[in-house]
């Protein structure tokens, strides 16, 4: 693919996860300081993929082992990412 079409796929991929997102805000009760906290998030992973690929880089998805301290995520994440890197290999 090239670049302004992997552009494209990523910006409607995380269109897609914006839609979802703000469905769930809309059905269930998120604190509003959480739902601004994911999009800042999502927005720093969308801006980062995007210049990786103006770079003509894969983005890349780590497996790191979990840092002492830090919660383990829920069930559904980690089910989530393990099927990404999964698809990824």
């Amino acid at each position: 693919m090239r670049t302004p079409e992997v552009r494209t796929l990523v910006s409607e991929l995380f269109e897609e996860e914006a839609l979802v997102l703000g469905g769930l805000v809309a059905t269930h009760a998120v604190d509003d300081e959480l739902v601004w906290s994911l999009v800042r998030s999502l927005d720093v992973i969308r801006r980062r993929t995007l210049g990786r690929v103006d770079e003509g880089a894969s983005p890349a998805i780590g497996e790191d082992a979990p840092k002492p301290g830090v919660p383990r995520p829920h069930p559904a994440i980690e089910d989530f990412l393990k099927r990404i890197r999964e698809d990824t290999t």
